[in-house]
């Protein structure tokens, strides 16, 4: 994903490819069909759905435009260093009986390892106030009264709504797999099951518990991992991240490729096959029913259902002809769903071991104060001249214990941080490591801003960082397809949550959509959105896994 921006490298124009390819490389002519399935896009609610059918005795075919397979889990290596894209953390993975552990051990064979982070996996800086985040139930009390001692009525308040609200999803999500004519019954069924403070935006709900600005600054200091402030956030999806992470943060043994790296045989196993370098270009109806996909090189393959896992405003307004779009009355629903907002990401490698470097396995959220809304309405007013909303510090070298038998003696760290399509659209028509000399100097020019907020938590790096990668909005555009360069999908906001519509199953027979858009954001959200997905598809015949996944 990134480009070239370099502290002792190459110009970006002449950038090494990287070296961790996963998938087969697509021809026509290795085609093996015919196939139960074809997905659209091989993140991993495309490889969760693939594999649960493939489980199920069906010939999955994924196809995945970029050169590797994975989406947002995907790896890349460059000069002797390697990164994730989006895999920073992951949480519930410490014990084999939650959901997300459960679901990821069915899909990959129980393959795949992970590795705990430290006790503190995140801490965040709310101006000059210092909050560490640590795991466990208690932990995360702990951390909080440690930091507002006056507030503990709050916090104890804000805990039980967590419990609440975790309660509640798992019949919002089940709401996703019933057919629209039920919906008026679901609605009474979900007004019942569901808290009051679900789908109210996270500030409001937090309001009600304290009047501490920096207490609420410090609870929702996660709001990156959705992308949206709380002022405009669900608490539904404030809560899930609060909950996800309840018990610390994970990372996937021998890098964020593992992920796709343990599926794949998975789909294999059944006859499938996961295809990169397989730009879909077109979705095929027949009668109003989707039949197949034209690829790039005009190629047309053929299967009863077609499963999208590449975003729902790609799959409406690229994928799908006009009949489509007027089949499902996307025109109108268009109107509730915003996409979320773009990011800059900073890949640094440096010499030396996370120990010799003085690296942590947290975290590091830096934030000007804990009014994230002000920030964020202060920045997008006038992004060149004032401060990060929000800047992100990843160090996967030392989250990783894999790491240095692939990369010895080398550390790398990640910076994530929001920024505007405005500022990059003038170069949306150039082609990635060719956008010219005031391209590169704007990526210079942020790169150098945000290394410098990294010097400041961690001075001891000053000097050592020897190479360096910024990827924009475009970089994400170009290699992950989203328009523009959103992380997330679409946004987190209330609205979003009130679209029935946002489900696996649409108005137009044999298509299918999987990933974050159905139901939430992040690794284990777009996964659960992949399962539903199979669910959807599978009917009844799917309860067994149903129960095996969601019971255990």
């Amino acid at each position: 994903m990134g480009e070239g921006v370099v502290v002792t490298s190459p110009s970006s124009d002449k950038l090494k490819p990287s070296t961790i390819r996963i998938g087969r490389r697509y021809r026509a002519n290795r085609l093996d069909g015919p196939y139960d399935a074809i997905v659209i896009g091989s993140g991993i609610g495309g490889l969760t759905t693939a594999a649960c059918l493939s489980r199920a005795g069906q010939k999955v075919l994924v196809l995945e435009q970029h050169y590797t397979a994975g989406g947002y889990t995907h790896s890349y290596a460059r000069n002797g260093y390697e990164w994730d894209v989006g895999v920073h953390y992951i949480g519930d993975m410490g014990s084999p009986h939650t959901l997300g552990r459960r679901l990821f051990d069915y899909i990959t064979d129980g393959k795949l390892q992970w590795a705990p982070m430290d006790e503190v996996y995140d801490r965040f800086y709310l101006g000059d106030k210092v909050v560490n985040l640590r795991a466990g139930k208690e932990g995360l009390r702990q951390s909080l009264l440690a930091a507002f001692p006056d507030e503990q009525e709050a916090i104890d308040g804000y805990i039980r709504l967590l419990g609440k609200v975790s309660d509640g999803m798992q019949w919002y999500t089940l709401s996703k797999l019933t057919p629209g004519i039920l919906d008026p019954l679901i609605h009474k069924g979900l007004d019942v099951a569901l808290p009051d403070c679900f789908n109210r935006t996270t500030r409001a709900v937090l309001a009600e518990l304290t009047d501490n600005e920096e207490l609420i600054g410090a609870i929702t200091g996660q709001w990156g991992d959705c992308g949206v402030t709380p002022g405009q956030s669900s608490f539904m999806v404030h809560a899930l991240i609060a909950k996800h992470y309840l018990y610390g943060g994970f990372y996937p043994v021998g890098g964020a490729s593992e992920i796709a790296n343990t599926i794949i045989p998975v789909i294999q196993a059944s006859g499938g096959e996961v295809f990169t370098y397989a730009d879909v270009t077109d979705i095929l109806l027949e009668k109003g029913r989707a039949v197949g996909v034209r690829m790039a090189d005009g190629e047309e393959i053929r299967a009863p259902r077609v499963i999208s896992n590449a975003g729902i405003i790609n799959t409406f307004e690229t994928l799908l002809p006009e009949e489509g779009r007027e089949i499902a009355g996307y025109r109108r629903k268009r109107e509730h769903i915003t996409p979320s907002m773009p990011h800059i990401g900073l890949y640094i490698g440096l010499k030396g071991t996370p120990e010799q470097l003085g690296l942590p396995r947290t975290n590091y959220w830096i934030y000007p104060s804990a009014d994230h809304d002000a920030n964020v309405e202060r920045f997008l007013k006038d992004p060149d001249h004032s401060e990060y909303p929000v800047v992100y510090i990843s160090f996967p070298a030392a989250k990783d214990p894999d790491y240095q038998n692939r990369w010895p003696g080398t550390s790398t760290i990640e910076i994530v941080a929001p920024t505007t399509w405005a500022m990059f659209e003038p170069w949306q028509d150039t082609i990635w490591g060719k956008r010219g000399d005031d391209y590169e100097a704007l990526k210079a020019r942020i790169t150098d801003q945000l290394l410098e907020i990294m010097y400041q938590k961690l001075p001891q790096l000053r000097g050592k960082v020897d190479y360096v990668e910024t990827s924009t909005p475009l970089s994400t555009a170009w290699f992950c397809r989203y328009g523009r360069g959103e992380l997330y999908g679409l946004d987190h906001n209330p609205e979003r949550f009130e679209q029935d519509w946002l489900r696996p199953k649409t108005p137009i027979p044999g298509l299918y959509l999987t990933g974050q858009d159905i139901l939430t954001c992040g690794v284990v959200g777009a996964m659960i959105g992949g399962l539903i997905t199979t669910l959807a598809i599978r009917g009844w015949r799917g309860a067994s896994l149903a129960k095996r996944i969601f019971v255990g």
